[in-house]
């Protein structure tokens, strides 16, 4: 060829094979995330044949990170965080730290250094976003109550990996037993400077960000809209880097935070969803590419040692701290089979350890291993997981005690005024349609019970002297504990078609007479719900039409002239 074309030859070739084992991993069902890290494996340096660039790989993995971590900034929402905080927040740091200590002690006992002990663990204790997201999606469960502790588990664990990137380099020294001159201040220094770049971000970002979407948006080209998300991503990023030593994944996921203040965020989100998933692919290509096979013959022990801490202690870890919080089995079970692999922070760590001196190759080449095989076991894991909570409440007293143990926010407390209990309302979903409808009957001192997935808004209802349960009203049990079959009228203003019906369906049947009042989410919804005579829907723009409507005319009639 008259001229290089090595980053031509690398996409083309990362592409081309990811294309193919990504559509063989989806055969086998398994995520095709197993089969992107195949095709780094097959083109990279330790296995025969084509070899691509491993330099430009790197850097093309790099701007993989930035946007990854700009979709999860995206988002990330402080309000779902907050919503499971009491689970999700102890839960994700102990359970770090329990699967850190684990990492930690297998690798001091293979005679590694403690640096390189510490970032192995590490490397182990957190698990991949995309994986778990995926995973919750194809099975229904990402707006479910476990979906939500779930996420927001992980989104504890990004935010503290995001930290350990930051502290990982000026601690580097000391991990490794240099004792560097004044590391405190190094520290401190460190910390400024992120600091410096947080305030900048919440300040000036927040301000400016969604502003110069608005603008953008306002010239009515697509391509001019996708250029500016991709120019933000991407730009904050490396700005963020040189200018505060901050890493390109946390330039890019405040990028992405301060974005999302955007009334076009999800226009930003769905806009650059094509290149993000392009480049996500390319970082996995590229992350396979660092893999050496033959540790798996080398090292077989290694390796399943290192597959039994993410599957089974990481697992084991996260089911025990469910239970001691008070949730039911399946939700520990929920939780445990999604944080039973690792991904996309473990493999950016593992490259920051290997840089910094402080990870052998050979502890990279673990790591890769062990998620390889925990990402390939994840479907099956979530495949077994109603076939093992069955085989285990059958042979196990104690785990149908722990499935059945009463759940304080799941029914109505003893002391509930049982004259509130008939003909009262029934609101299912507490967000903003359904807050601003509770307080008016609340005003009007109408008889209501609420039924919301998020145990903090339960808590705060009941906090009040307002009747509320906790769970998807989609489960029978959760209407039967709002008393469904006593109710005048039950109004649904969240959830997907499907589980409207559930709901309709189990009230109906407990209730014939009952009256249903549905918010549709958008025309093609609401003409779903009218066909299937679920009940009387409304639609947010019809009524803020006929609302208008009432206002025009009465000022009209009023005397209020037109124009």
């Amino acid at each position: 060829m008259p001229h290089n074309v090595s980053l031509i030859a690398t996409i083309a070739a990362g592409f081309g094979l990811a294309i193919a084992f990504g559509f063989i991993a989806v055969r086998l069902r398994m995520p095709p995330l197993v089969g992107y890290l195949l095709a780094g494996i097959v083109i990279g340096p330790a296995t025969p044949g084509f070899v691509a660039d491993v330099d430009l790989a790197g850097q093309l993995a790099e701007i993989g990170v930035m946007l990854l971590m700009f979709g999860v900034g995206l988002h990330f929402s402080m309000k779902d965080l907050l919503a499971v905080k009491r689970i999700a927040v102890p839960g994700a740091i102990v359970q770090i730290a329990v699967a850190t200590a684990l990492g930690f002690g297998l690798a001091r006992w293979w005679g590694w250094s403690a640096g390189g002990a510490l970032v192995f663990g590490l490397a182990l204790s957190v698990a991949s976003t995309v994986v778990l997201l995926r995973a919750l999606e194809a099975r229904g469960q990402l707006e479910s109550a476990n979906g939500s502790i779930a996420v927001g588990w992980l989104v504890v664990e990004d935010l503290v990996m995001v930290l350990v990137l930051v502290l990982l380099p000026p601690l580097a020294g000391l991990l490794e037993g240099k004792l560097q001159a004044d590391l405190l201040g190094t520290i401190a220094w460190t910390l400024a400077k992120v600091g410096a770049f947080i305030a900048l971000m919440l300040v000036v970002g927040r301000r400016v960000f969604p502003r110069l979407l608005f603008w953008v948006a306002g010239t009515g080209s697509r391509e001019l809209f996708t250029l500016c998300v991709v120019a933000v991503a991407v730009g904050v990023a490396y700005a963020s880097a040189g200018l505060f030593d901050v890493s390109f994944a946390l330039g890019a996921f405040f990028a992405g935070m301060m974005m999302r203040e955007s009334e076009y965020s999800h226009r930003a989100a769905d806009e650059s969803l094509p290149l993000r998933d392009a480049f996500a692919v390319l970082f996995f290509v590229s992350v396979g590419m660092l893999f050496d096979p033959r540790v798996l013959l080398a090292e077989p022990l290694k390796v399943l040692a290192v597959v039994a801490i993410i599957i089974v202690g990481k697992t084991l870890a996260a089911m025990a701290l469910v239970l001691l919080l008070r949730y039911p089995l399946n939700t520990a079970l929920t939780v445990g089979a999604s944080l039973a692999q690792i991904g996309e922070f473990s493999f950016i760590l593992a490259g920051l350890g290997v840089a910094l001196n402080l990870l052998p190759k050979e502890g990279q080449s673990l790591i890769l291993a062990g998620a390889l095989i925990s990402i390939a076991l994840n479907s099956l894991l979530f495949g077994l997981l109603e076939p093992a909570k069955a085989w285990i409440l059958r042979r196990s007293a104690w785990a149908r005690h722990m499935e059945l143990r009463d759940d304080p926010l799941a029914e109505l407390p003893a002391s509930t005024d049982q004259a509130h209990l008939q003909g009262q309302v029934v609101l299912v979903g507490y967000g903003r349609v359904g807050r601003r409808l509770a307080e008016r009957l609340l005003a009007q001192q109408v008889h209501l019970v609420v039924a919301e997935q998020q145990r903090d808004l339960v808590e705060g209802l009941r906090a009040r002297g307002v009747a509320a349960v906790s769970g998807d009203a989609s489960e029978p049990a959760v209407l039967i504990q709002a008393h469904i079959a006593r109710a005048a009228l039950l109004v649904i203003t969240g959830g997907d078609s499907v589980e409207i019906r559930q709901m309709v369906d189990t009230a109906r049947q407990l209730n014939p007479g009952v009256r249903v009042l549905l918010r549709a989410r958008g025309e093609d919804e609401a003409q779903l719900l009218r066909q299937a005579q679920l009940g009387e829907v409304f639609l947010a723009e019809h009524s803020l039409a006929d609302q208008l409507s009432r206002e025009v005319l009465g000022r009209m009639q009023g005397g209020v002239p037109a124009h």
